[in-house]
């Protein structure tokens, strides 16, 4: 189906969201600070990345921005994945170019639901 891009600090989170988008068909490739994701994006150009806002090295919404900048990764769709639920942060993330929000903790249901909606517009 489609290669995600789990950008993420916390490795139970990163096995489980793999876990998951596996179990959908997806594959996976993951990164645990802003600046291996940025990295990852341009070489592995996936489908979808799920970005954590709060990570090591570079922040959720730095790795957005660089990524909307370059032109190999502008238009990978970012879905921030994050504890952060104030309306700034929000506002912040859609405004550097994410295209959904979803705050932890996350109903998988409701993120699947996410992921597929994201994925059916670039087919």
């Amino acid at each position: 189906m489609a290669r995600i891009l789990i950008a993420e600090d916390d490795p139970n989170t990163i096995k489980l969201l793999n876990y998951r988008m596996q179990s959908m068909g997806h594959e996976t490739v993951s990164a645990i600070d802003g600046g291996k994701a940025l990295e990852m994006a341009t070489k592995e150009n996936p489908d979808l990345i799920l970005l954590d806002i709060m990570m090591p090295v570079m922040s959720g919404v730095q790795v957005l921005r660089k990524l909307k900048f370059q032109d190999e990764t502008k238009n990978i769709p970012v879905i921030m994945l994050t504890a952060k639920a104030q309306e700034e942060d929000i506002v912040d993330a859609l405004k550097a170019g994410a295209v959904d929000y979803v705050t932890k903790p996350f109903s998988f249901a409701e993120l699947a639901a996410r992921v597929n909606r994201v994925l059916a517009s670039r087919s």
